[in-house]
């Protein structure tokens, strides 16, 4: 323990660790998905100036306020090698933040820039190495601890989850406004008239290519809904969601059809347009999920994968996919929920699943800042 503590004060100095806790207690400033859209609609110098210095000031409070927790978890998971690691990139990203000098000329906003893209790489594999961190947690665990119950962990979680999806859709937005020759309709990451339809064909066909490669055939998928209706959103998001949500489907339904003579009934996936919300369902007949499973579903220290994470692919830079270990469900209702919507999963037991993903449309909900 003693050597653990000596590593944070020997590369890190007391000053700098002054200096995040100073940072971490002052107020995070969020912003809506119709702030971005219309700050980003006119992407001048003096727009994307005014944008860095908001990031040269915003960065280091959330990025400061997320390593002081690294610093505090409950069971001994702070001192875990793989939490070790990621405290270090936002120590070093805080760093990097910090000994940057005002923001006053083009050149200075650009240089900028290409840092905070570094720091967005460099925190690339955060997710699955603080899944890696979890296991070696449970590794030292008592096989009896009823893992729903560690809620301290849970709730760290998903606050460090939200806030990192925070500061990448920050990040992503603000490096993208500098694209030369943006695509029709996109500010950023925005989208301004994306369709959900379209999304969910691309990111069932991708859901269902992994199937097929895993199992060698894929229940069919049914899409109803408007392919000329669009709203704006960040497609990359909605991608992700709906993948894991069909990707869960497609191995119920397969698993439980696959033996039998009976041909696997198809996903059904329906996008309804409302005034608030445009809510995206997918139906399926994979045999459901007992109630007393549906809480393990949104914990992130549950996970039916069978391939436990590897921290050499890790440090190769290899993992950076979400899927196999169990994470998909929980980091989707994060990202619903990061522009207001919300993801809700109900389940028939012997019957089948439907997941309902509401997103809201009014654009002006306030980021969730954990």
């Amino acid at each position: 323990m003693a050597a653990k503590i000596k590593k944070l004060t020997e590369s890190f100095s007391k000053s700098l660790i002054d200096e995040v806790q100073r940072w971490g207690s002052m107020k995070q400033t969020g912003v809506t998905l119709r702030y971005m859209m219309e700050f980003g609609s006119k992407p001048t110098d003096r727009n994307l100036l005014i944008s860095a210095q908001f990031l040269h000031k915003e960065l280091p409070i959330r990025i400061a306020r997320r390593a002081i927790e690294l610093e505090s978890l409950p069971y001994g998971l702070s001192q875990k090698p793989a939490v070790l690691k990621v405290r270090d990139w936002y120590l070093d990203s805080f760093r990097d933040l910090r000994s940057f000098l005002e923001i006053k000329h083009k050149n200075d906003e650009l240089e900028f820039t290409q840092m905070i893209k570094m720091i967005k790489v460099r925190h690339n594999n955060v997710v699955p190495m603080m899944a890696l961190g979890v296991q070696q947690l449970k590794k030292g665990m008592d096989p009896k601890i009823v893992y729903e119950d560690l809620d301290e962990i849970h709730q760290f979680l998903d606050r460090f989850y939200m806030s990192r999806i925070g500061i990448r859709m920050l990040i992503g937005q603000h490096v993208a406004l500098h694209d030369p020759n943006p695509p029709p309709d996109q500010i950023g990451y925005i989208h301004t008239k994306m369709s959900p339809v379209e999304v969910a064909q691309n990111a069932s066909e991708d859901a269902r290519a992994l199937c097929l490669r895993q199992y060698g055939s894929a229940p069919d998928i049914d899409i109803y809904g408007d392919p000329n209706f669009t709203f704006p959103y960040v497609p990359p998001h909605l991608h992700l969601m709906v993948f894991e949500l069909v990707k869960n489907s497609l191995r119920a339904v397969q698993e439980r059809f696959m033996n039998s003579n009976k041909v696997a009934p198809p996903i059904r996936i329906i996008v309804a347009d409302g005034i608030e919300d445009v809510t995206i369902k997918v139906s399926d007949e994979g045999g459901g999920i007992p109630r007393s499973g549906l809480p393990r579903i949104f914990t992130y220290l549950y996970s039916t994968a069978e391939n436990p994470l590897d921290e050499d692919a890790l440090d190769t830079g290899e993992m950076v996919t979400m899927a196999g270990y169990g994470y998909g469900i929980p980091i989707s209702r994060l990202y619903a929920r990061y522009f207001g919507g919300d993801l809700q999963i109900i389940s028939m037991e012997g019957y089948g699943t439907d997941a309902y993903l509401h997103l809201s449309r009014l654009g002006d909900s306030q980021e969730p800042l954990p």
